[in-house]
């Protein structure tokens, strides 16, 4: 194998996408004429079973050492060719691709100028192949656990479908509980199902699983390692109340001093909780947290004589003293399913919220409809911060339904004023669904939707969209303006766009439909696992099509809304394609690492560290060697953890540091092959 070359060339068609703008034929006319190639051949597909046997074929009949395949990017199918040369006995890594389609065909409308291109993107691949040397791939042990991060919808099911496949699973959870914004829900489109009845029985089922390691309000810390051998340092922050010992009685939060002082995050502030809370009644685990933000004993040091929810607490599960807790434990897989953030609504200043007390967001409004929920269920006009006293003979008087209530959609999406040209996917399904409810719970108000478009692409959301509008909700197409207040109702200020009319629409209430986005938090898992993100800030998966749950970084899964907008049935698609994807090097046992490592030239390092600083997967350390009888510090690559990304090799100072397949020896004849000086 390391004798004379034996170069075989094979130029794909790619249907038209290739053989549309560039001559094959010349292509495969002009490779037959270059050194060391004993054959050239086109196809209509070499990625397709009789394109790979073709190679093949010629492999065992021709005796070739090495392969040039002429098609799409490598990214797409270079794993393909290596396999197939794999099986006809080469070293896969004898192989070299050379993009015609992405870097020629598609971006050249001169069929002439495409085809000269393409001759010089092939000759500096067979270059580059006479020189490519073959590389050893190495294995490791695979640790049949699995770190999941997120305890939403995604990260639950995808839980509970390796756990019930017997591997051990830790399931940290940066909330006190597990559920994730699907328990903020009342109803789910379009069947309008209870949320909580499909979603708190699984949230029982992953406390209870005993293959299932739960960490509520707890935070990853630290992520070491490679795929099959993860160390992971999570942080378990203190409730200062005993997991043990409570009992979820909730006498400690009747009794504590600032109870109904502060908003209640799970209630989006329209409701109110004390210093210790539990965050709804489903909660699980169903265990009370103390916030030592607010609470008085841990801020000022002291809460009247001593803390009534301590004195309250009969079990004695009240206690000041505790700390977090610091727990280390090795996996062999990660699965990301931190979810996202709602759209700041703030950020739209035109439609007031903030200002006016009944602007409201989608999720606040949730929570109003929601049976369990600060108001019981009930649609009513708010009064935030507004606490009246009365005389014990003044009577209350409750708070009335609206009399109207307009939803505008597409806020914080579909719009480059705020960075989001996205579309967040189920804005206009929720909006008909809570346009529903609006319908349902105050039979007599009139509901109204502004809207730009309505996408209603899932299964029966077209029968629901439908069914709405039968119910009289009256929809305006046209993206409004401005909101602001005339004595006692809102003003929506809007252009009926199908009419070309400006209008102003009077209203007592106004949802906001705000879109979905990328979580605040989301850079602290990008420093922990090197995820890339797109241009959406959503993390990248790998490949959108070939490898949607997978990411640049082996052995790390992306499930439910961090990788994107999605609903509820697509979050749980995707959480049980991470399980799958999961649990395939968990079930081998084994996994493969990448060859195409850098390696270092120890009699030339000078031991400067640059490359150790700039190496994103901390792969690289310092090690003193003997040079000459005089010890000296040079930098040695750990295998296992390089990722091939070349990031070092560009920026060693010595030039010590190459990567195996592009090596200067090897990079540099390629590029003079392309006629670059």
């Amino acid at each position: 194998m390391n004798g004379k070359p034996k170069i075989g060339v094979y130029i794909c068609h790619c249907g038209t996408n290739i053989a549309g703008t560039v001559n094959v034929e010349e292509v495969v006319q002009f490779a037959q004429t270059l050194p060391d190639v004993v054959v050239a051949r086109n196809y209509s597909y070499m990625c397709s079973d009789p394109g790979q046997a073709l190679i093949t074929d010629d492999i065992e009949k021709m005796g070739l050492n090495r392969v040039v395949v002429s098609a799409c990017s490598p990214r797409m199918h270079e794993p393909t060719f290596r396999k197939t040369i794999l099986g006809a006995g080469i070293n896969p890594y004898f192989l070299e691709m050379a993009n015609i389609r992405e870097q020629c065909s598609w971006v050249h409308e001169d069929p002439i100028a495409a085809t000269e291109k393409a001759k010089r993107v092939v000759e500096a691949a067979v270059v580059k192949a006479r020189r490519l040397e073959a590389l050893d791939v190495k294995e490791v042990d695979v640790e049949p656990s699995c770190l999941i991060i997120g305890a939403g919808i995604a990260g639950i099911q995808a839980a509970l479908d390796i756990a019930d496949a017997g591997f051990k699973v830790y399931l940290v959870e940066k909330s006190p509980t597990v559920g994730g914004h699907m328990a903020q829900l009342d109803k789910t489109f379009p069947t309008l199902d209870c949320s909580a009845c499909i979603l708190t029985p699984k949230m029982v089922d992953v406390a209870n699983h005993p293959n299932i390691e739960l960490m509520t309000y707890s935070e990853v810390e630290e992520i070491g390692g490679y795929i099959g051998n993860f160390d992971i340092k999570v942080r378990k922050k203190t409730r200062y109340v005993d997991m043990d010992k409570c009992t979820g009685c909730g006498d400690c939060a009747e009794a504590c001093r600032m109870a109904g002082r502060f908003p209640n995050e799970f209630d989006e502030g329209i409701g109110m909780r004390g210093c210790i809370y539990l965050p709804f009644p489903q909660a699980v685990p169903a265990k009370y947290t103390v916030d030592k933000d607010t609470c008085l004993f841990l801020t000022k040091g002291k809460c009247g004589e001593s803390p009534k929810c301590k004195d309250a607490c009969q079990a004695g599960a009240v206690n000041f003293d505790l700390e977090d807790e610091i727990v280390e434990f090795k996996v062999g897989t990660i699965i990301v399913a931190t979810g996202f953030d709602i759209f700041d609504a703030k950020l739209k200043p035109e439609y007031a919220y903030g200002v006016y007390d009944n602007v409201l967001t989608a999720l606040e409004f949730e929570r109003m409809v929601n049976a369990s929920g600060p108001t019981g269920g009930k649609v009513i006009m708010l009064e935030r911060g507004k606490k009246k006293k009365k005389k014990e003979s003044e009577e209350v008087e409750p708070p009335r339904a609206p009399d109207s209530v307009t939803f505008i959609q597409c806020v914080g999406s579909r719009d480059k004023s705020v960075g989001n040209e996205y579309c967040s996917r189920v804005c206009c399904m929720y909006t008909a669904k809570l346009a529903h409810l609006v319908r349902d719970k105050a039979p007599d108000a009139e509901v109204t939707i502004f809207y730009m478009d309505v996408r209603a692409f899932g299964k029966g959301f077209e029968e629901f969209y439908d069914r709405v509008r039968r119910e009289g909700v009256k929809y305006i197409r046209g993206n409004p303006s401005e909101i602001y207040r005339k004595g006692d109702k809102l003003i929506v200020r809007a252009e009926d766009t199908l009419t070309s009319t400006p209008l102003e629409h009077e209203t007592d209430m106004v949802v906001l439909s705000v879109g979905l986005c990328p979580r605040s938090d989301n850079r602290e898992i990008i420093d922990l696992l090197k995820l890339s993100q797109s241009s959406d800030l959503f993390y990248m998966e790998a490949h959108p099509k070939l490898r949607p749950v997978d990411t640049a970084s082996d052995g790390v899964y992306l499930a439910g809304v961090c990788q994107g907008p999605k609903d509820i049935p697509d979050a749980v698609a995707q959480a049980k394609g991470a399980a799958s994807a999961a649990m395939i090097p968990m079930a081998s046992g084994r996994v493969k690492v990448e060859a195409q490592t850098s390696v270092v030239d120890e009699a030339t390092c000078r031991g400067c560290g640059f490359c150790v600083e700039l190496c994103p997967y901390t792969a690289i350390e310092l090690v003193e060697v003997n040079r000459m009888g005089w010890p000296v510090k040079v930098a040695r690559v750990n295998e296992a953890l390089c990722k091939g990304c070349g990031a070092c090799a560009a920026a060693c100072l010595s030039g010590s540091i190459q990567q195996r397949s592009f090596k200067d020896w090897q990079l540099l004849p390629q590029i003079q092959a392309l006629g670059v000086k």
